[in-house]
């Protein structure tokens, strides 16, 4: 009996050993993100040589293009010469699209054994999601331009079952606060095509600028694309500014346009274009004054906040609206236009003759009833032309228009009051998907509007409330990350905002809950930095800095706490005002301070700093949190710091 149970918790003990080295061997080989819905390891690995072959098993053209690229693309990387044909083959890689056992058009199948790569979709946008599955398993040289120095490619042998949780999964990019070229908004668009990001909203006009060709009215561009000048540092209400004198501008052509429509849909990506209405309109009332409530001329605003001057609801106005969104509808065959409605100021409306005798005229209760007017009369046409409109949460006051779909900015309520009355819902609220709000200590980053969005808690983002029932969830189709361009001026600095924050949000958006783990994740980032230096995107260093946080605890004591987003990180500390070092004590635990003390920490990998150096003086008296310290009244941003708005 004894023989029996020894071999009994034997048996058990080696299926748990075998459990733990298949979970530790899925942390450290399958380096995916976002991580698939079905994983199972497999044994071996699928090398490539010069006998590997490509077989495109179906008739779709589109099926045929996305193996050609990654035939060119592995091809020009590896030296190897993967070939079309079967001829004297050791190893292939199939294309199978098949209706077989997939409900989700995004769906795949990918299977990699010693001999065979395997990938089986309905549609090729299936097939390329499994592709990028499929790059990832490679190594990260593979996304470069030039020929690789490794020797042996390979990748290991798996299982993957696969599926994206919302069908909206998006990025922002506002191109009027800070304007940028056609050939970067491509590469912004290549690295959404990695993490499996399916929407880019293009924010395309705002008060500081108005960057899209609309040729029926060429003034837009003519003057609504250049300011005179831009505000230098943060905005302020009420206190002094300073400017820098330079004439600044910038706007994508319509044949600019559909290149980028092409070039994303060539990614199974989809433009959703962004004209604000009726506020933050400054750049088309600059261009064409007759559309302003005052009529008055005035210039592009060359700071940032909301402004009183906004599109009148006088009838040439629809007029124009519908003509510009003719022209857009033109350029792009997306479902969805957006057209923005938020922060409109209802001043000049209060005091204009035109909108008030449209109030009399329509029995309308205030001014609040006649912007949802505003809206719905442009949804008519926009629905008329068969497309749909997106509007930020604003769009709720006064009544929502019947067939909109609400972008929930100022928190989750919007969302869950959308979604309670029947209407799709797309979560963005700030507290989490805010990119242009600091990621790190903002004493140590560039300038950012405020407010504190660490990668971990862009992670932590559930699109769903739980206070919606099972039916009413079906209305969130998803949610996106905005990228605000207030404080960021160059191409890189937009790249350094918006990642590696947006990788975390792809597995919010693609991988269902249960199967979102901050530590495989965080472990899986370590490849996803190599892969960022491959395609040369300038994401945050954030994840090897120090956390720190300091709370106070009875008996005149405080407690440092410390963290580190690296898993192989090792955080070293000292409290003598010395510099940490690899002889440094460890941190292992919160450690206790009874006296003002200088401290310092360092996180370390394989006895190398990395990431930023912690060094703060900390007062007993008084506990602040050092993962955000200073000026926490000035950056932080609610929607109601009229100071600090985005101002979408």
């Amino acid at each position: 009996m004894k023989s029996n149970i020894f071999l009994r918790n034997k048996h058990y003990y080696l299926i748990g050993l075998l459990f733990l080295t298949v979970n530790a061997l899925a942390i450290n080989t399958y380096s995916i993100i976002p991580y698939p819905q079905k994983l199972s390891p497999q044994i071996g690995n699928f090398k490539f040589d010069n006998k590997t072959f490509l077989s495109v098993l179906t008739n779709d053209v589109e099926v045929l293009n996305i193996a050609v690229q990654f035939e060119t693309q592995f091809n020009r990387v590896t030296g190897i010469n993967l070939k079309l044909t079967e001829a004297n083959s050791t190893s292939k890689i199939e294309f199978i699209k098949t209706d077989s056992a997939f409900t989700n058009n995004e769906a795949y199948r990918l299977s990699v054994s010693p001999r065979l790569i395997r990938i089986e979709a309905a549609s090729p946008t299936g097939i390329f999601y499994a592709l990028q599955t499929l790059y990832q398993l490679l190594p990260a040289d593979i996304y470069g331009k030039n020929r690789s120095d490794i020797k042996k490619w390979e990748i290991p042998c798996v299982n993957i079952e696969d599926a994206p949780r919302f069908s909206y999964r998006g990025l922002h990019l506002d191109v009027c606060r800070h304007f940028f070229p056609v050939e970067f908004i491509k590469k912004y668009i290549d690295a959404m095509a990695i993490h499996k990001l399916n929407r880019f909203h293009w924010h395309l006009t705002d008060d500081q600028g108005w960057r899209i060709e609309i040729k029926k009215y060429p003034l837009l561009t003519e003057i609504g694309s250049q300011r005179p000048e831009t505000l230098i540092g943060h905005y302020y209400e009420n206190m002094p500014q300073q400017f820098d004198n330079k004439l600044y501008g910038g706007y994508y052509t319509q044949d600019e346009a559909r290149e980028i429509v092409k070039y994303a849909a060539s990614k199974f990506i989809t433009v959703i274009p962004e004209i604000e209405m009726p506020g933050h309109a400054m750049a088309a009332i600059a261009a064409y004054p007759y559309l302003s409530c005052t009529q008055k001329p005035l210039n592009v605003a060359t700071k940032w906040g909301v402004f009183d001057d906004v599109f009148c609801t006088r009838e040439t106005n629809f007029t124009f609206l519908e003509d510009v969104l003719s022209e857009i509808m033109a350029i792009f065959p997306s479902e969805y236009i957006h057209i923005g409605g938020d922060e409109c100021p209802k001043t000049r409306w209060k005091n204009c003759p035109d909108c008030q005798a449209r109030i009399k005229k329509l029995k309308l209760k205030d001014e609040h009833e006649l912007q949802s007017y505003f809206i719905q009369r442009i949804e008519k046409f926009v629905n008329a032309q068969g497309r749909k409109i997106i509007g930020w949460d604003e769009i709720l006051e006064g009544g929502l228009a019947p067939n909109a779909t609400v972008m929930s900015w100022r928190g989750i309520d919007g969302g869950i009051a959308a979604a309670k009355s029947g209407h799709n819902v797309i979560m963005t609220p700030m507290s989490h998907c805010y990119f242009d709000f600091y990621q790190a200590e903002p004493a140590t980053e560039p300038t950012a509007i405020g407010g504190y969005v660490p990668l971990i808690k862009v992670y932590d983002f559930e699109p769903v409330p739980k206070v919606l029932t099972a039916e009413e969830a079906k209305y969130i189709i998803g949610a996106q990350a905005n990228v605000w361009t207030e404080y960021i001026t160059s191409a890189s600095h937009v790249e350094y905002m918006a990642y590696p924050r947006a990788s975390a949000l792809s597995e919010v958006l693609w991988t269902n809950p249960e199967n979102k783990n901050w530590t495989r994740f965080s472990a899986n980032m370590l490849n996803a930095f190599d892969r960022f230096k491959a395609l040369d995107i300038n994401a945050s260093k954030a994840f090897f800095d120090i956390n720190a946080k300091v709370s106070a605890i009875p008996s005149n004591i405080v407690e440092v706490s410390l963290r580190c987003d690296n898993p192989e990180a090792e955080i070293r500390y000292t409290i003598d005002n010395s510099t940490p070092d690899k002889r440094s004590k460890i941190y292992t635990m919160p450690v206790k301070l009874t006296k003002t003390t200088q401290f310092k920490a360092q996180a370390f990998q394989k006895n190398t700093p990395t990431g930023k150096a912690f060094s703060e003086k900390i007062p007993v008296s008084k506990a602040t949190d050092c993962s955000y310290v200073t000026n926490t009244k000035i950056q932080g941003k609610t929607p109601e710091d009229k100071s600090l708005t985005n101002g979408m």
